[in-house]
């Protein structure tokens, strides 16, 4: 048995502008309708003189304020809100508001799919974080142990630099050199492994 839909919550809109909101005896900002809406509670807004319901202007209220406060990056794109203009006094123009409301419904099903499906995937958005930590501190382990050896620079230390007892030696104690330290690099890959376990 599915659980009977809570009324809306009674918003009225007072001459001042002031919001109040008749559930909580509190008034209210555009921000506090803005996060109700995300959080999926229903609201209906009345004018607080005439009892008119004045509910999607505000919400367009409050998209105009999110367009306005989100920089260069809104969500509506200006060729979208032309075309919607050119909607008005349009004969298509009864049909589009059920048109909207059936292809927002329909992105926000897909929304839902595409995160239960990352969250299966890869363990939620964290989980690319996670990848990312991960490569850099790839990354910087692979830089380190180049580091320790660069065939187009003679020998370095793990800082980059040359170490001098390389520069000067002869072609047999370059081997030996190289060789102890590909040893050190291999005890540094493994200590870095075991940093990282």
């Amino acid at each position: 048995m599915t659980e009977p839909k809570k009324a809306p919550v009674t918003i009225k809109k007072y001459a001042n502008r002031r919001l109040y909101n008749t559930a909580s005896s509190s008034y209210v900002t555009l921000d506090d309708l803005s996060r109700m809406v995300k959080d999926e509670v229903d609201f209906v807004v009345y004018d607080a003189k005439t009892g008119e319901d004045i509910t999607r202007s505000v919400l367009t209220q409050i998209i105009f304020e999110a367009e306005n406060n989100s920089g260069q990056a809104g969500l509506l794109p200006a060729s979208f809100l032309r075309q919607l203009i050119r909607f008005y006094g349009d004969s298509l123009q009864a049909a589009l508001p059920s048109y909207l409301d059936m292809s927002m419904e329909s992105f926000a099903r897909n929304q839902e799919q595409m995160r239960d499906l990352m969250k299966q995937s890869f363990g939620g958005m964290g989980a690319f974080q996670n990848f990312e930590e991960a490569a850099r501190q790839n990354m910087a382990m692979f830089q380190r142990a180049m580091a320790m050896f660069s065939p187009f620079g003679g020998v370095q230390a793990a800082d980059g630099k040359p170490r001098p007892e390389t520069a000067k030696a002869g072609e047999g104690d370059q081997i030996k050199t190289l060789r102890e330290q590909l040893n050190a690099m291999q005890r540094q890959l493994d200590k870095m492994g075991r940093d990282r376990g």
